[in-house]
């Protein structure tokens, strides 16, 4: 049996062709969407917006004191700053997938990509931009105006990709942390329910119909570690029926991650419960280089119990904290993996 391969967006090469070239000499047949790796800046997610966010005259560090394990100072809006002040102009989401999507047709040109893959768009959704990065009370007053400014690079990308040609994916991680409840750092709130719903239902409305629409599931990728383990799917489940129920785009895809300890019943049995339309698609984050190929099929069979067709991806990105040969380890794992599969 094969199944599909679903890369995250962050893969450690040091090149958008590395990207490609990789890809097609490993998973080409089992891809329907290729991201461009997120070379570069991007690299380190939601960190690549913090100069963006820095550079504007009305938010200010807040202290000296860097985040731990992130290196990055958080920032407040500056005395005195009105509603009116907080603008966002260009964030580099839509220049760079320009960019790289002339680089995607090139590789489809010389045979590393398929003729029918599309070209994947990977973004952080406006919250885990606000909200790792600015102080909780000046959250709300920011949140607005970046969400616009996201909504214009998703237009922008949309109007520069051929739409058959185009996926997007929003990377859900401070949204599920919270929604999960047992971080300390970012505690659930009365209303989350509706400000989640609100918020998606907002990022996903300028979304052509041609476009595919994906989301990742994300407990966090510092330097290849959660910020907390999920217990089982029973979080992100309840949190991709709420995203499901909240948007009127079809969802093309979701992706789900599965720790490497965990190959039991009760981490999947949530997976029941999920709602979804018949042709979206799941991808289980379950590939590891702990454990390679064996580890894998593993936590293949054992999902399959709850959920019969499913694609496989790695829990994160596959940048921080990865050599270049671990990624490409892990793509021969998913490769190898994907066509010995027998549930």
């Amino acid at each position: 049996m094969t199944t599909h391969v679903h890369f995250v967006g962050s893969i450690g090469l040091d090149s958008t062709d590395d990207v490609f070239n990789a890809v097609g000499a490993t998973v080409k047949s089992l891809v329907k969407r290729c991201p461009d790796g997120e070379i570069g800046g991007r690299r380190l997610w939601n960190s690549y917006q913090w100069p963006v966010l820095r550079a504007t005259s009305f938010l200010e560090t807040a202290t000296d004191t860097a985040f731990p394990g992130v290196g990055l100072c958080p920032m407040r809006l500056k005395a005195g700053t009105r509603a009116e002040d907080i603008h966002f102009g260009e964030l580099g989401y839509a220049r760079e997938a320009r960019i790289s999507y002339q680089d995607f047709l090139a590789a489809r040109k010389r045979g590393a990509i398929g003729p029918q893959t599309r070209f994947q768009v990977s973004l952080p959704t406006p919250y885990a931009v606000v909200g790792a990065f600015v102080v909780a009370p000046d959250v709300p007053k920011v949140m607005p105006a970046y969400e616009q400014a996201m909504i214009r690079e998703v237009t922008q990308i949309c109007a520069a990709i051929p739409h058959a040609d185009l996926a997007l994916q929003w990377d859900v991680c401070f949204e599920l942390i919270q929604w999960d409840g047992r971080v300390a750092m970012l505690p659930p709130f009365p209303g989350i329910e509706q400000t989640f719903a609100g918020s998606f239902a907002r990022i996903c409305a300028p979304i052509p119909a041609g476009v595919e629409l994906g989301f990742h599931m994300c407990y966090g990728d510092m330097d290849a570690k959660h910020f907390v383990q999920p217990i089982d799917l029973r979080k992100t489940v309840e949190l991709v029926n709420l995203i499901a129920a909240s948007v009127n785009h079809p969802i093309s895809w979701i992706h789900m991650p599965v720790p490497a300890d965990r190959s039991d019943a009760a981490y999947f049995e949530p997976l029941t419960d999920l709602k979804r339309g018949p042709r979206t698609e799941i991808y289980l984050g379950l590939v590891h280089s702990g454990d390679g190929v064996d580890g894998a099929l593993k936590r293949m069979r054992a999902a399959s119990a709850f959920v019969k067709d499913f694609g496989i991806a790695t829990e994160c990105g596959i940048s921080r904290a990865r050599t270049r040969e671990t990624v490409r380890a892990l793509m021969q794992i998913h490769a190898a993996a994907a066509q010995a599969f027998k549930p």
